[in-house]
């Protein structure tokens, strides 16, 4: 009997590496295009497709392929748009400093700078997770370099929330290399990852990032929070798309009759890891950007009275 329960022990955990490797060679294979200086961190970014200018940006732990080209976001994008996806600092093929100073706001300075590097006056900017914060933050400080913005899978996260979760998934990846308050914080009730899924999340995750360097980053988000002034100020054309089961959707409701100019969609049953992956979430983003291109913003000239 204790034979049959080792073999069968044996059995599931060369499933589970099975099913790691699958998803380590599909989110490790990138595309891999070009590197500019951002004040001394350097930065990996893609450029792909014509058009109006689209900034794809990241979630936590993520990097461009694997939020972006693993659903499909950027490849659909790019038959309308110049898409230009970034690794976040810290992430992917960007540099990993492990100094918190070296995060926060830089983050959303590494977009202006990519902008200015590229030429680039004016872009829509679609942020997820993690690049929700950015694209918000960057709502506030660059409010006249963006066409629109699109924080999704997070909304408005406040300094003196009671339930904020920060420094514990920091100090879980300082001390142990463990994401497992990290999804804790992003699962629904009852739908954690059990054993043999958390075990396959870790190793994967420690295998395509450096914890020490996303302990950083993780306790520097609380540099890029909004405060309530500067969100009913910004004049940014935004929406934000949610799961309506995703846990972060918590920010994204905080932000109505808050932000001016802002809508939002939700997609029904989602929650944060599968929202980016709903045909709808793709189907929204494309009508607004259509609705806030820089045409569709230019001021109509009146018709000329006739001679």
């Amino acid at each position: 009997m204790k034979r049959k329960l080792l073999v069968i022990l044996i059995a599931l955990i060369v499933l589970a590496l099975a099913g790691t490797g699958w998803m380590y060679h599909n989110i490790t294979k990138r595309v891999v295009g070009q590197f500019f200086d951002s004040n001394g961190v350097k930065i990996h970014y893609t450029v792909e497709g014509k058009g109006e200018p689209v900034i794809l940006v990241h979630g936590f732990a993520a990097n461009a392929d694997a939020n972006w080209r693993v659903p499909g976001i950027t490849q659909a994008l790019a038959k309308e748009y110049q898409v230009i996806c970034l690794d976040n600092r810290g992430h992917g093929l960007s540099d990993k400093p492990h100094e918190q100073s070296k995060y926060g706001v830089e983050f959303c300075n590494d977009i202006v700078r990519l902008m200015d590097h590229l030429k680039i006056p004016k872009a829509h900017v679609i942020g997820y997770s993690m690049g929700s914060f950015i694209t918000l933050k960057l709502t506030t400080l660059y409010p006249g370099r963006l066409l629109s913005a699109a924080p999704c899978g997070a909304g408005w996260e406040r300094k003196d929330d009671p339930n904020d979760r920060r420094e514990e998934i920091a100090k879980a990846l300082e001390d142990n290399q463990d994401f497992t308050p990290l999804f804790r914080a992003i699962s629904p009730p009852g739908k954690l990852p059990g054993q043999r899924g958390l075990f396959s999340i870790n190793y994967l995750l420690n295998k395509t990032n450096d914890a020490k360097a996303l302990a950083a980053v993780m306790r520097s988000l609380t540099d890029i929070t909004v405060t309530e002034e500067a969100l009913r100020a910004s004049k940014v054309p935004t929406i934000s798309i949610v799961g309506t089961i995703d846990p972060l959707r918590a920010g994204v409701d905080r932000m109505k009759d808050v932000m001016a100019n802002h809508e939002t969609a939700y997609i029904e049953g989602a929650d944060h890891i599968t929202t980016i992956r709903d045909p709808k979430f793709l189907e929204t983003l494309r009508t607004f950007l259509k609705r806030h291109s820089a045409a569709a913003q230019a001021p109509v000239e009146a018709p000329k009275a006739a001679a």
